[in-house]
Parts: C-alpha cells; sequence; structure tokens
C-alpha cells in the first residue's frame, strides 16, 4: 500500500501559478490529484474535499513522483500508479497550520505539520486522503506544490528536498520505534542541537544518542546515520527561520498531541516547552 500514496509528494514543481496569493481570500482551496484515479474516484475525492465546481486542480504524474522521492523511497514503494491527493484551503492571516487525513496510514497529522513549516508553508488547513489505505509519503509534495501555486511563491529545491527527507526519515524511524517516539526524539534533538551548536559529526551522533536513550529507544547504526545526515542538511537550510519558529509557535499543540497517550505522557511537557523556548532561539541557531 505505500506504494500508492507516494505519488503526492511528486508535485511539487510543476505547474505555473494560476492567480496570485493576493488573489485568494480566506477559505479558497486548490485541489492536487493523481493521474492514475478514475474519473469517478476524483469525483468522490473532490466531493469528500467540499471542493466547489471551479476549484483550481493540479495533477501529479507518477514520473513527478520518482524524481522527487527517489533519494529516499525505494522505486518499488513508489510505484507505476499516482493515486493520492490534496486539498489546501488558505487560512486566516496568523492562523498556521492544521493537517487532517484519511486512508493515510504511515504518515502522521504531526509529520505533516513538521515537514511543511520546513518547507516554509504558513497559515493553511491541509486535508490529504485517497479512495484507499496508503502510507502518505506523496502526500507533501503535492501540498507544497499547491501551496506555491496559491502563494505566487517558489520554495528553494533544497528546502523541498530537505522537508521530503524530514517526514520519509521520521514515518521510517517510527516503523521500528513507534510514530509517538520518532516525533518526539526529532523533537529532542532540535532542541538539544540549538543549545549545544554541535560541531562535527562526532557531537551530533552524541547528542541523538542520548535522546534516544532519554526516550528509551534503541537506534540501529544505519539510522543514527541517516538521522545525522537529516539534522546537518536542517542546519545549513537558506529559510526564514522567523517565519518557522513564528509556525512551530503556532503548530505546538498540534505538533505535540500525540505525547498525551500514556507511554509519552512524561515527555510532553519537556517538548511543550522546547517549541516556547525555540522561538528565540531558532534564529541565532541557524543564522
Amino acid at each position: 500500500m505505500k506504494k500508492l500514496l507516494i505519488l503526492l509528494m511528486a508535485m511539487i514543481l510543476f505547474a505555473g501559478p494560476a492567480r496570485s496569493f493576493a488573489d485568494m481570500a480566506e477559505g479558497d482551496m486548490i485541489v492536487t490529484l493523481g493521474e492514475s484515479l478514475t474519473e469517478a474516484q476524483k469525483n468522490t475525492l473532490l466531493s469528500e474535499m467540499g471542493a466547489p465546481k471551479d476549484v483550481q486542480i493540479v495533477t501529479v504524474s507518477n514520473k513527478e513522483e520518482h524524481q522527487y522521492l527517489g533519494k529516499y523511497v525505494a522505486k518499488s514503494l513508489i510505484g507505476t500508479k499516482a493515486i493520492s491527493s490534496s486539498a489546501i484551503t488558505a487560512a486566516a492571516k496568523g492562523a498556521g497550520i492544521t493537517v487532517k487525513t484519511k486512508n493515510i496510514n504511515w504518515v502522521t497529522d504531526e509529520m505533516y505539520v513538521n515537514a511543511l513549516i520546513t518547507a516554509g508553508v504558513k497559515d493553511a488547513d491541509i486535508y490529504v486522503t485517497a479512495p484507499i489505505a496508503v502510507s502518505g509519503t506523496a502526500a507533501l509534495t503535492g501540498i507544497i506544490k499547491a501551496y506555491e501555486i496559491s502563494a505566487d511563491k517558489t520554495i528553494p529545491e533544497e528546502v523541498k528536498q530537505a522537508a521530503n527527507q524530514e517526514m520519509v526519515e521520521t514515518a521510517k524511524l517510527g516503523d521500528s520505534i513507534g510514530a509517538e517516539n520518532a516525533a518526539a526524539l526529532i523533537a529532542k534533538v532540535k532542541e538539544e542541537i540549538a543549545k549545544n551548536k554541535p560541531k562535527n559529526d562526532q557531537e551530533l551522533r552524541a547528542i541523538i544518542e542520548q535522546a534516544a536513550k532519554e526516550l528509551n529507544v534503541k537506534l540501529s547504526e544505519a539510522e543514527i546515520q541517516r538521522l545525522i545526515d537529516l539534522f546537518n542538511k536542517l542546519k545549513d537550510l537558506n529559510i526564514d527561520w522567523n517565519q518557522v519558529s513564528d509556525q512551530l509557535n503556532k503548530a505546538k499543540d498540534r505538533i505535540s498531541k500525540f505525547l498525551t497517550s500514556e507511554e509519552g505522557q512524561g515527555f510532553l511537557e519537556k517538548v511543550k516547552q522546547f517549541f516556547i523556548w525555540l522561538i528565540d532561539t531558532v534564529k541565532a541557531m541557524f543564522s
């Protein structure tokens, strides 16, 4: 099933903006649809999304999936069909990001929020769906592409790639240690990077291993190396960290809500405090 939804991440760079963000008001929607959907499936998803008859639609191809996901996901998982779809609706200025999903069984709502904040998306209500149960990895590319079109704004390629990698690596990690622990681990490592500013891979490795120890999870050598690569990329991103910190602040409750489970209860307060504290430090951290 994972290979069916990887489609939507491919939707990121093709198609020029049909209208600018200035022309979009709160409540306006743009939809992304996989090109492999049947007409009946497309109509069903559009109805499910509550899309108006004149909604702007962007189509994603399987070729685009392979182009933007090939570095992070096996070709066998990407498959040969583009299925998953999404709707992005303009929210009020300052509202932040919300994500809801249906038939998505691998990527969590919180993973989408984190990755979209990394990509620079803001003030949007996002719905990710598919006609059958799928992994959800492809949806990120479609969402970012729709945002680019609606906002008439090009997101740098390296930022898109980092957002894709962040979501996929977090989801992969969730397979072995649980989605809740994976998201908490990513947050904890970011916190420690901000405090200690590791100078090399050895120091970054120590931070990752300590965070895993505190969460009582075991990481393989391959998982540790992938995390080192991911966090090195995130540290070097040329993005607006003022905006990132603002969106993190607005999303902190949604991002950390998974920790209200019994397993994560003891870590909840630390994560919430991290997002509050991050507002004052993240800009300096990445400058």
